[in-house]
């Protein structure tokens, strides 16, 4: 598992480049410069890792363009010792960006073998999310509620029961909609008395959420 002088620069280059396309919280960029993407790909996209690109990770699956990543932690306004759940564990990398920051990650993976890799990559590189297998459209209920949630799939609509394990003052980051893989970036704040306010951010690329009856068919 090598980690290059190489490697090291071209994460410099990376994370100026997402400060160069708006993303300032330092702690994501942090996060971004030191983590090693390369390690989170298969083998035939390792020279392309540090470009802002997102790939494919087998299971019709795919490690998020960076700028989107980086996009998404920076709404989510992640602060040290926060329980977050993430939902759509992939290739791990999302979920160590969130790791790095301080958080207390739960991650949840429906497509087994990104469970399993996953599983096994990340504590190698010093990380240690609480891990599930399971349906990421009925969330966590016996570990609720969360501080934040982050989705990392597109989906339809917004599960209820994402938003019922919301802490009060919570907050949840979801991609909706789902023209051509194309979803409009969501974020939803739970207030007092379960009042919700929804304010968009936008269009990104995502592959679809997928809900328990649809396994195997992705």
């Amino acid at each position: 598992m090598e980690d290059s002088y190489r490697h090291k620069g071209l994460r410099k280059q990376l994370a100026q480049h997402l400060k160069d396309k708006g993303i300032s919280d330092k702690e994501v960029l942090k996060a971004v410069e030191k983590i090693p993407r390369h390690l989170f790909l298969n083998n035939a996209f390792v020279e392309f890792a540090y470009q802002d690109k997102a790939f494919q990770i087998g299971e019709g699956q795919t490690i998020s363009q960076p700028y989107t990543v980086a996009f998404q932690t920076e709404l989510l306004e992640v602060k040290k010792g926060e329980k977050i759940l993430e939902v759509g564990t992939g290739s791990g990398y999302q979920t160590s960006v969130l790791l790095e920051m301080g958080a207390k990650v739960f991650t949840i993976e429906r497509q087994k073998n990104l469970y399993d890799r996953a599983k096994l990559l990340l504590p190698k590189l010093g990380y240690s999310p609480r891990f599930f297998y399971g349906d990421g459209y009925k969330g966590l209920p016996a570990f609720a509620p969360f501080d934040k949630i982050l989705v990392t799939a597109g989906a339809e609509l917004i599960p209820s029961d994402l938003v019922d394990q919301l802490k009060i003052n919570g907050m949840l980051i979801i991609p909706v909609g789902g023209l051509n893989d194309t979803y409009l970036m969501k974020r939803l704040k739970k207030s007092k008395n379960n009042d919700i306010q929804i304010v968009n951010y936008g269009e990104f690329r995502f592959v679809p959420l997928l809900e328990e009856k649809e396994w195997g068919k992705s």
